[in-house]
């Protein structure tokens, strides 16, 4: 599934409430994220955090060239995964098209 952003707005401190294209909402607090990355060392300042916005991606970032992507973001604020586990993915299938010949040839 591609999740994408829709919608972003600060809640308080280092939270932020998303809604994805998927229906869902959700919120995340980033201030852990913030402090493990040295580049987003900047958004410790309030008012530089309240500055993010959704670039053309459209993926949650900031002036200062920090950005988290929305499959991360949708995975913390729904405690879902984005990624594909059908029981084909999970079987691990082979790399082959609906008539048997290899997608990599």
């Amino acid at each position: 599934m591609i999740v994408n952003i829709q919608e972003a707005h600060h809640i308080d401190g280092y939270r932020i409430g998303l809604r994805f294209n998927t229906g869902e909402v959700g919120e995340v607090d980033l201030s852990d994220l913030l402090r493990r990355y040295p580049a987003a060392q900047p958004l410790l300042d309030p008012e530089r955090f309240r500055s993010f916005y959704l670039d053309e991606w459209p993926t949650l970032a900031w002036p200062c060239g920090f950005d988290v992507a929305p499959e991360m973001l949708y995975e913390l604020a729904t405690g879902k995964s984005p990624w594909r586990t059908d029981r084909a993915c999970a079987a691990g299938s082979s790399l082959a098209g609906r008539d048997g010949s290899s997608v990599l040839a």
